[in-house]
Order: C-alpha cells, then sequence, then structure tokens
C-alpha cells in the first residue's frame, strides 16, 4: 500500500484551514455562545495549540490515506464516502454519547461535530482524487 504524502500534507492543512474558517469565521458566535452556556471558556488560539491541532489533523489524514487505500477509494466521491461513514461509525456516536452525558445541547454538537463530518469528506476526496504521479 503506496501513500501519497503530498495527498495527505495538503488534506492536513485543509483541514486545519477549515477549522480556522468554521471556528473563526463561520460560525464564531454561534459556538462562542453556545459554549458559555455549557460552562466551557473559550481559550484562545496560540501557537502550540495550532501546530498541534495541525499535526493531529495530519494523523488523521494518514490513516484516512490507509483506509482509502486499502479500500480502493480512488475517486472524490469514493474517498469523501470513506470519511463521511468513518463519522457516521465513529465520530458521531462516540461524541453524541459523550455530549449526552455532559448533558450538553445539540446545537452545540452539531456546531462541533459536524465541522469533522465535513472536513473528513473534504480529506477523503482530495486523498481519493489526487492520483500520485509514477516517476
Amino acid at each position: 500500500m503506496k501513500t501519497n504524502y503530498a495527498a495527505v500534507i495538503v488534506a492536513a492543512i485543509v483541514y486545519w484551514l477549515l477549522a480556522a474558517l468554521w471556528y473563526g469565521l463561520i460560525f464564531s458566535k454561534q459556538w462562542k455562545a453556545l459554549e458559555s452556556a455549557a460552562g466551557a471558556h473559550y481559550q484562545s488560539p496560540n501557537l502550540s495549540n495550532s501546530v498541534i491541532s495541525y499535526i493531529l489533523g495530519l494523523l488523521t489524514a494518514y490513516i484516512l490515506a490507509q483506509i482509502c487505500a486499502w479500500r480502493m477509494a480512488n475517486t472524490a466521491a469514493r474517498g469523501a464516502a470513506i470519511g463521511i461513514l468513518l463519522w457516521i461509525g465513529f465520530v458521531g456516536p462516540v461524541t453524541l454519547t459523550t455530549f449526552m452525558y455532559e448533558g450538553r445541547s445539540l446545537r452545540l454538537f452539531a456546531l462541533d461535530e459536524f465541522y469533522p463530518l465535513f472536513g473528513l469528506a473534504l480529506m477523503g476526496a482530495i486523498l481519493g482524487a489526487w492520483k500520485k504521479k509514477i516517476a
């Protein structure tokens, strides 16, 4: 199983940028309000959190690339489908269970967890569509 490392790096960058758009521009006000209502304390982004977030996204992209290769997801649609299925089967149920027991709102769940849903679909699409050139 060959890994397209350039696609993994780009997918991780796109996922990281999606977080900045999601939490910084698109849903910033709603997310902060819901977090405050849940009793959480918002922490402003800093360099170490940003670097760790990117590294974790890189790990996610690498594992997703392995699953895409294993399942022969060699198109954007197939890669996106793998990302969505992983979210439906793992991310969504695990985090919804946590949210329920913590008494957090479904609106906050949607804001927090639809980001990885879109992110996994986007990463999967990149990984599935990017054909590695043979030298």
